[in-house]
This record gives C-alpha cells, structure tokens and sequence, in this order.
C-alpha cells in the first residue's frame, strides 16, 4: 500500500533541476529545453514563472532518445 506518507517521502528524493542545468547536462540550448517542455517530451513543473525539471525525467528522456537512434 501507498499512503501519504509514502509519497512525500519519494517527492522528498526527487532532485529538480534548472532549465539551464537541464541544458547544460544535455548540451543543448535553454531553448531546446523549453521546446521539449512545451511540446510534452520532457516532463516539468512549472513554479512562479519558471520551469523544473525532474532529474529522473531528464534521463527517461536520454535513454529514450539513445534507444531510439541504436
């Protein structure tokens, strides 16, 4: 069983990044970042006027995009 407190002790390990960081880790724009944010590819949350990014989300989105070129 999941309960609350189970699930805010998994929110509690998630490590949110920066778009920038994001870009940086992926070398590629804050741009391209945005991109993928805006067109569902990668996941975010949006706080005030800024977006994080789960960092597990960031390496879904790799290991999708490396399966998908080998």
């Amino acid at each position: 069983m999941t309960g609350p407190a189970q699930a805010e002790e998994r929110l509690a390990e998630v490590r949110f990044l920066t778009v920038a960081e994001v870009a940086a880790l992926m070398r590629v724009s804050k741009m391209t970042v945005y991109r993928l944010v805006h067109g569902g590819d990668l996941s975010a949350v949006r706080v005030g006027r800024s977006f994080r990014v789960p960092e597990h989300a960031v390496h879904t989105y790799l290991r999708g995009a490396f399966s998908q070129t080998a």
